[in-house]
């Protein structure tokens, strides 16, 4: 499938859908997201804060989970938008989850037009990394 048959459209309303559903009581800045999984799922999550800062949940998080949850599969094309349906784009920590599901080539919708993971997030660390590197005689 070619990035031009993606459903953009969709899924960047789908985002603004559940954007909506967003617990963000202490920035009141809500983010809904939204992706296209390989077997045609459409995947979405909100924005989740907390009032320990430090485990509050991107609205990435809950599309990775809805992924999982869902049977897993590979993540084609994604979507995140603000309150008012600005296109954003994920914090490093999300483009990492995103990295993990969806890999270099995956597609996103960008303020600045389509880019794929490889040219958002270059260089990556990912699970081919780890398959690089063998542990040493001796140790675990």
């Amino acid at each position: 499938m070619d990035q031009t048959d993606y459903p953009w459209d969709e899924l960047r309303a789908r985002a603004v859908e559940i954007s909506v559903r967003a617990y963000v009581p202490y920035s009141r800045y809500p983010v809904g997201a939204a992706a296209l999984v390989d077997d045609g799922r459409i995947v979405a999550g909100c924005n989740v804060e907390n009032a320990g800062y430090g485990v509050t949940l991107c609205a990435e998080c809950g599309l990775i989970s809805d992924l999982v949850a869902g049977g897993g599969g590979r993540l084609l094309a994604f979507v995140c938008v603000n309150r008012d349906a600005d296109l954003i784009m994920p914090c490093g920590r999300c483009r990492q989850l995103l990295w993990e599901h969806g890999g270099a080539s995956l597609q996103m919708w960008t303020p600045e037009g389509i880019r794929t993971m490889d040219q958002v997030l270059p260089q990556a660390f990912g699970p081919d990394d780890l398959e690089q590197v063998r542990p040493r005689s001796g140790r675990p």
